[in-house]
């Protein structure tokens, strides 16, 4: 089965950087939709980043384009979520998540039917 752990989360200031890690077992980083999703208290799960390498396409939400980036390693089977210029509203847990592509979309403008997550990993920004 797919399984997912990430791992970098912890307490930063205000404009430094982070970067989380997610290594994957029971599927290839080349063969599914994967990306980054984040809850904060209060709020819904949204879509942060995504990629499916089968076509190229990425997905970033508009609040962190330009800061974060999406990127996988196909030997390690890891992703990977380079976030600079952090700000406290970046503040949440961040979940690690694939689909098979018959069930999950990476568009440009959305992310969508991820089935499998990690359990996640806290960055706490602070100003």
């Amino acid at each position: 089965e797919v399984q997912l752990v990430e791992s970098g989360g912890g307490l930063v200031q205000a404009g430094e950087s982070l970067q989380l890690s997610c290594v994957g077992s029971g599927f290839s980083v080349d063969d599914y939709a994967i990306g980054w999703f984040r809850q904060a208290p209060g709020k819904e799960r949204e879509a942060v980043a995504c990629i499916s390498n089968k076509d190229g396409t990425s997905y970033y939400a508009e609040s962190v384009k330009g800061r974060f980036t999406v990127s996988s390693d196909s030997v390690k089977n890891t992703l990977y979520l380079q976030m600079d210029s952090l700000k406290p509203e970046d503040t949440a847990v961040y979940y690690c998540a694939a689909g098979d592509l018959y069930t999950a979309l990476v568009l440009r403008s959305r992310c969508i039917g991820m089935n499998s997550w990690g359990k996640g990993t806290l960055v706490t920004v602070s100003s």
